[in-house]
């Protein structure tokens, strides 16, 4: 392994207009950049790079935000910062490119994660009126000039693979009740900087709520209620070199096995897990069976049922502390949020080996091992 696992804090994730709707974006990353050096005892100085992960780069998420946050805690000047946008997988795309630095020997150490306040910037804001694809010649001719949108894309999946809009309430409700057992029986505790619980998960669902909601789209299955909820939070990693923790005196909690990601139809858009998966394996000469625990962004129940389905993977090893549809998914910082669990859960069961992978703008799909040492 030529890419290391040192440190990983995340934020509370907060609802649309909750605990840290106020909290400007750069303050957000850059307490739990502060909290990931606190914990893992790196000196700030020695830091090589800090890349972020962010969608929506306007207003207070504008101009860098990732050399912003560094700079609002507070940290020494000459650390640089790079912001990046791979849509839903930016935050574990940050994690992949901190890997690349550390393993290429340009880097030995980097923070690496992703923030996003869907709060103060809303969802789709840098699209603007027309959104990317519209007005693309060469994108017409190939795709058709109908605007893409994921709520059909996720009711698309669910007929294609047969799941009825009572298979997505259920899972749904599950992914509820397993966020709230994680937050009762402090299984997440140790992952969040400060004291405070995520704010999403719901107490008060049920499938008489779920059932009495309007589908998104006319004819569809697909609903509010098996839909991530908006929020805000953010999340980092600290990503050293077998030679940045010899000289850093720094102790590796996991080792980064294989980092990839692979496109699929950008119409259907939400399927690339599947194949991603597939490829990810077969590159890192591991079975399915072989992964202790699993993490899929559940931006639909429906996304998450169909790479079941086509993976065989065990749903008892899926997503077991919650997922996006209980706990949010707040852009940028998911797929950082999403491996800063794997591995306090990796941890916590005793597995080796923990893979993420999720959906993402455009028909692409970022894969995540990682080995717990």
């Amino acid at each position: 392994m030529d890419a290391y696992l040192v440190g990983a804090v995340r934020s509370p994730v907060g609802r649309r207009g909750g605990l840290l709707s106020a909290v400007h974006p750069a303050d957000l990353a850059g307490g739990v950049i502060s909290a990931l050096l606190e914990r893992t005892g790196a000196d700030p100085a020695a830091v090589d790079d800090v890349i972020l992960g962010c969608v929506d780069t306007l207003g207070p998420q504008s101009g860098d935000i990732a050399r912003t946050a560094w700079l609002a805690a507070g940290l020494p000047e000459h650390v640089p910062g790079v912001t990046v946008d791979r849509q839903c997988g930016s935050g574990q795309q940050a994690v992949h490119f901190a890997a690349q630095a550390v393993a290429s020997g340009t880097a030995e150490l980097v923070v690496a994660g992703g923030v996003q306040s869907m709060s103060q910037v809303p969802i789709g804001s840098a699209m603007g009126l027309t959104g990317p694809y519209q007005g693309s010649a060469g994108w017409a001719a190939r795709y058709g000039a109908q605007p893409i949108s994921q709520f059909r894309s996720a009711d698309e999946i669910a007929v294609k693979w047969g799941l009825s809009r009572e298979a997505l309430e259920s899972y749904a409700l599950e992914s509820h009740r397993r966020a709230l057992v994680a937050i009762d029986d402090g299984i997440v505790t140790s992952e969040i900087s400060g004291m405070t619980v995520d704010e999403c998960p719901r107490r008060d669902t049920s499938r008489e709520r779920m059932a009495a909601l309007r589908p998104l789209r006319e004819g569809g299955v697909t609903t509010a209620a098996t839909s991530s909820q908006i929020a805000d939070g953010a999340a980092a990693l600290l990503v050293a070199s077998e030679a940045g923790l010899r000289r850093h005196g720094l102790t590796p909690r996991a080792g980064i096995r294989h980092i990839s990601a692979r496109g699929d139809d950008p119409v259907l858009m939400l399927t690339a897990p599947i194949a991603a998966t597939g490829h990810a394996l077969r590159r890192a000469g591991i079975d399915i069976s072989d992964i202790s625990r699993f993490e899929v962004n559940e931006a639909f129940a429906s996304v998450v049922l169909a790479w079941l389905a086509e993976t065989g993977a065990d749903p008892l090893t899926v997503n077991v502390n919650g997922g996006a549809i209980a706990l949010g998914h707040p852009l940028g910082a998911t797929g950082a949020r999403l491996l800063v669990g794997m591995l306090h859960e990796l941890e916590r069961c005793g597995g080796r080996f923990g893979l993420v992978t999720m959906c993402e703008g455009g028909g692409q799909a970022n894969v995540t091992i990682i080995e717990r040492l």
